[in-house]
């Protein structure tokens, strides 16, 4: 796979705020008494021909982030050794990035809730000592080591942290305005919650965000076998998991059995609908810390995302694992603390790749765009032919050479 997209990488490159006021007010479910901070956020990945983690550029296609979201810009270090300096060469700016970043994780908007029966002041630090940290807001003191094309398949530290200093909790009465950009952004129902408003160096948000790629490994095995079914294999824990399908607007479900370390299920059959899965969904969150409306405000977030056409397994990452990926410190110290990522993986059935064959020989651009960022690695299944090569990598730098929108 990395073989095709190398090839196609190698011709890319790329290059208003409104105020909206919002009150809050008391979530019957916070607790009131003590300082709380939850957090949720997603690990994106795509399974392999062999179950493990694909590289796959996590960062192509048109952003669907607001403008006024930061991004990175490398820094580069001087007075440094030579094998340290070595990191720094050819360094690649985040446009660059979209195009030329494989990796096998997208770690998609984690957000930092607070809730505060009175005002607060905090010192809230995240490493990921395995990614890269990519966008972020409100403003943060972003340390990394330089992004370059290929070092997360080398780089045992890239050495990335993130702090806020100076997170002022407001009141959760107060009515603040947040930012708000031209375009429509699924980021915004990431506000629908009870937490206090927070500002940083003037800016005011109803959480801190972040997202990043990552270079570490995710704690299910999943193949296709040559019959089209399932197979799936607990690597860490048990967590709990939803295999998931849509075809055509049709979509189904199955919730898997973790008792057993592997099972090997048919796709779900297309007789469910999004009001039961949502409701599992969210019950499944609530159950590991969060909040009824932070759960319902993370499945909305993603409803156009993780509910689009193709195959994909949902599975809570084991707490432990989260700590580990994203060692996180808050000052003061937190009397309670929630984390609930959940991790997506991509799974390419028969009926995917020959959908994407189909509509790329008729340019249906429609479906082209609903596999977009994934059209990389599932262009490694397709049966190989000049004919076929040509057509598909020309689908492929289309979409990932399409320019920034600020969202979607």
């Amino acid at each position: 796979m990395v073989k095709r997209i190398a090839a196609v990488l190698a011709i890319l490159a790329l290059p208003t705020l409104l105020g909206v006021t919002i009150s809050a007010s008391v979530d019957d479910n916070a607790r009131q008494g003590s300082f709380t901070v939850h957090e949720w956020g997603t690990f994106t990945s795509v399974a392999g021909p062999d179950g493990k983690t694909a590289q796959w550029l996590p960062l192509a296609g048109p952003t669907d982030l607001p403008c006024f979201v930061e991004q990175f810009q490398n820094r580069l270090f001087k007075d440094i050794g030579p094998i340290a300096a070595d990191i720094q060469k050819n360094p690649i700016d985040y446009n660059k990035a979209r195009t030329q970043l494989l990796g096998p994780i997208r770690m998609e908007t984690p957000v930092l809730y607070f809730y505060s029966a009175k005002p607060e002041s905090a010192t809230v630090r995240v490493a990921f000592p395995k990614g890269f940290i990519t966008e972020w807001y409100p403003s943060a003191t972003l340390n990394q080591t330089p992004v370059r094309a290929g070092v997360l398949q080398k780089s045992k530290n890239t050495g990335a942290t993130i702090v806020w200093k100076n997170v002022q909790v407001l009141p959760r009465e107060s009515s603040v305005a947040f930012p708000q950009g031209s375009t429509a952004s699924h980021y915004y129902s990431a506000r629908e919650t009870e937490a206090n408003p927070v500002r940083v160096n003037d800016q005011n948000e109803k959480f801190l965000f972040y997202r990043g790629v990552g270079g570490f490994p995710v704690p299910v095995n999943v193949t296709v076998t040559d019959s089209g079914k399932i197979r799936i294999k607990y690597l860490a824990g048990k967590p709990h998991a939803i295999l998931f399908e849509s075809r055509g607007g049709k979509l189904g479900y199955t919730v898997l059995d973790t008792s057993k370390s592997e099972v090997v299920l048919d796709t779900p059959a297309l007789t469910g609908n999004f009001d039961a899965l949502r409701a599992e969904l969210e019950a499944a969150l609530v159950s590991q810390g969060l909040f009824a409306k932070e759960a319902a405000a993370m499945v909305k977030t993603w409803r156009d995302s993780w509910f689009e056409e193709g195959t994909r397994l949902f599975y809570i990452v084991p707490s432990a694992m989260v700590d580990e990926i994203l060692p996180l410190t808050i000052q003061p110290k937190p009397a309670n603390v929630a984390r609930v990522f959940v991790g997506r993986v991509e799974v390419f059935t028969p009926s995917t790749i020959n959908a994407v064959e189909r509509a790329v020989y008729a340019k249906d651009k429609t479906v082209i765009a609903t596999y977009g960022r994934f059209l990389g690695p599932i262009l490694e299944r397709v049966p190989d032919s000049q004919r076929a090569s040509a057509v598909l990598d020309a689908a492929f730098k289309t979409y990932i050479n399409q320019p920034g929108s600020c969202g979607k």
